[in-house]
């Protein structure tokens, strides 16, 4: 990520599909999670609940989860794998102040469910029927799915990533759809919105 923040310095918008801000607490959670899931009949669970700051900072699966568990609400391991990322985010958005105002906060399957009329898209994703679908909605929206594999990149992240930039691009354009309070913020002055 910072690699990626410092090879873009002269970006306008960065929209990554990443949790940007937490809650101190994990009840109640983010607005925009809960905004995201309501859009997403079907497909909720493609909505994962970000860890509260606390939790963050645990270093193992169970500690993360016990203390998540003494809040409220525990943490899976799916959820839990993406921490190191979420904290290089945090990070990185706290120690450079200035990418606050360029770094948005995205989600590929309500960029998907947007491009799809506001429906979800219910296939799924690694499946040949839901990468098919994907990609025609990608392409009917100016964004032709690669026919060459990316070295690393399993299809589906570049799918995904495909769609985060298209809602980087309709930020930039002043047509991308916010959930949360415009100014829902964290402790650390983060936003807490989704973008798409």
């Amino acid at each position: 990520m910072k690699t990626l923040a410092e090879a873009c310095e002269g970006l306008s918008i960065l929209a990554v599909d990443m949790p940007i801000g937490f809650v101190d607490v994990p009840r109640p959670p983010r607005i925009c999670e809960v905004e995201a899931r309501r859009l997403m009949p079907g497909k909720a669970s493609s909505v994962f609940p970000t860890p509260c700051r606390p939790a963050l900072a645990c270093t193992t699966h169970a500690e993360a989860n016990a203390l998540s568990k003494t809040l409220g609400v525990g943490i899976n391991q799916q959820t839990f794998h993406l921490f190191p990322k979420m904290r290089e985010v945090d990070e990185l958005l706290c120690s450079r102040p200035k990418l606050k105002r360029i770094v948005y906060e995205a989600h590929p399957e309500l960029a998907f469910a947007r491009m799809n009329g506001g429906k979800p898209v219910l296939s799924k994703k690694r499946q040949p029927d839901g990468y098919a679908e994907r990609c025609k909605l990608l392409a009917k929206h100016g964004f032709p799915c690669p026919v060459d594999r990316l070295s690393g990149a399993a299809r589906d992240d570049i799918l995904d990533a495909i769609a985060v930039c298209r809602t980087a691009l309709l930020i930039t354009q002043k047509k991308a759809t916010r959930l949360g309070p415009a100014k829902s913020r964290d402790s650390r002055g983060l936003p807490m919105n989704i973008w798409f």
